[in-house]
C-alpha cells in the first residue's frame, strides 16, 4: 500500500512562507486524494506489490489508455506530492543551502547555489499552466534541471534521473496566500526547504 507522506509538522508551522490553510487543503485534500486513488488504480492494474517509481517507469507496459492515464496522473500526484513536502520545513529549522557532496556538485554544475536558484526558478515560472520544476540526479551523480506538466516527472517522462528536489507551480500549492504572484511564491519558498533533506535523497542516489 503506497502511504501518503506524514507531515512532521503542523499546519501553521510553514508561515508565513505558506499559510495554514494551504498547507492543509494541498496536503490533506489533494495529496490524500492522490494517495488513495493512486492506491485503488495499482490493485486495479494488478500493481500493487511494485513501487510508484517501478510504476511511473513502465507506464507503457499498462495497456488499458484510461488504467495507463490513472496512474499517470494519480501515482505522479502521490510521488510529487511526496517529494514536496519532505523536502519542507518551518522557516527557523530549515537548512538555508546545501554543503558537502551535493553543494560542491550544485556548484560545479551551474556556477554557484545562487545561479542554481535562478535556473530551477525560471523554470517553475515557464511551465504553462499546472506542473512542476525538477532538480534531479542520475546514477553517476551529475545533476539535471527540467519541468514537466501536469502530474508528470522525470521518472514517468523516462528521463533517467531521480527527482531530489521540486517545485509544485499548480495554483493550489500557493494561490490562497499568492493569488496570481507564482514569482513571489517561488521566491519565498525557498525560506523553507530543508536542504539537509534534500542531500539525504541525493545520498540516496548515490548508494
Amino acid at each position: 500500500m503506497f502511504e501518503q507522506y506524514k507531515l512532521p509538522f503542523s499546519f501553521d508551522a510553514l508561515e508565513p512562507v505558506i499559510d495554514a490553510l494551504t498547507v492543509e487543503t494541498h496536503w490533506a485534500k489533494h495529496h490524500a486524494a492522490y494517495t488513495k486513488a493512486f492506491n485503488d488504480f495499482a490493485q486495479k492494474a494488478g500493481l500493487s506489490s511494485k513501487s510508484a517509481e517501478e510504476i511511473l517507469a513502465s507506464l507503457d507496459d499498462v495497456k488499458d489508455t484510461a488504467l495507463q492515464k490513472a496512474l499517470r496522473n494519480n501515482g505522479g500526484g502521490y510521488y510529487n506530492h511526496n517529494l514536496y513536502f519532505s523536502t519542507l520545513s518551518p522557516k527557523d529549522k530549515a537548512k538555508k543551502a546545501p554543503d558537502g557532496v551535493l553543494g560542491e556538485k550544485i556548484k560545479s554544475t551551474f556556477g554557484s547555489f545562487d545561479e542554481f536558484k535562478e535556473k530551477i526558478s525560471a523554470l517553475a515560472l515557464s511551465q504553462f499552466g499546472s506542473g512542476w520544476a525538477w532538480l534531479s540526479a542520475k546514477s553517476d551523480g551529475s545533476l539535471v534541471l527540467s519541468q514537466s506538466a501536469n502530474q508528470d516527472n522525470p521518472i514517468s517522462l523516462g528521463e533517467d534521473a531521480k527527482p531530489i528536489f521540486c517545485i509544485d507551480v499548480w495554483e493550489h500549492a500557493y494561490y490562497l496566500k499568492y493569488k496570481n504572484l507564482r514569482a513571489s511564491y517561488v521566491k519565498e519558498l525557498f525560506d523553507i526547504v530543508d536542504w539537509a533533506k534534500v542531500e539525504d535523497i541525493y545520498s540516496s542516489v548515490l548508494k
